[in-house]
């Protein structure tokens, strides 16, 4: 019998997943509200979900680009303690990053920015924010002696 998932059942299927199971392992599924049988009618309903879905995150990422061409225009600047040759005491953190967005109006968490190698050093640096699966931000870091 085949299966629509209505939910991520690990080891046997994700959400959306249609699939040819046993008519016993079936009826376990729908009872226990992890699948619909796949119908005629539910595959119609599906795929109107799916399609809906699908104009939802190119929605998404239609905006996740727009906050990338904008993050692209800025640049911020930290002011940190350094010695003089030059290096700096600390390091600028996710979070420090994350905050100085959010005073420029972005609402940005600090778990999406990618920091590759600690920001320890002064000049210039490119950090990556993961807006989107499919949309990666470059956010240019100016550190400068204080």
């Amino acid at each position: 019998m085949k299966v629509i998932f209505i939910k991520d059942l690990k080891g046997q299927g994700k959400r959306n997943d249609i699939k040819e199971v046993k008519d016993g392992y079936a009826a376990f599924l729908i009872k226990n509200g992890y699948a619909l049988a796949a119908s005629e009618d539910n595959m119609k309903a599906h795929n109107r979900e799916l399609a809906k879905e699908d104009a939802l995150e190119q929605a998404r990422i239609k905006e996740c680009e727009k906050v990338k061409s904008e993050l692209a225009k800025i640049t911020l600047d930290f002011k940190v303690k350094a010695s003089n040759d030059g290096r700096v005491f600390g390091s600028v953190s996710s979070k420090a990053i994350s905050e100085a967005l959010k005073n420029k109006g972005f609402n940005i968490d600090k778990k999406i920015i990618l920091i590759e190698d600690a920001i320890s050093s002064l000049g210039v640096h490119q950090v990556k924010i993961e807006l989107h699966k499919k949309v990666v931000a470059i956010l240019k870091v100016n550190v400068s002696k204080e």
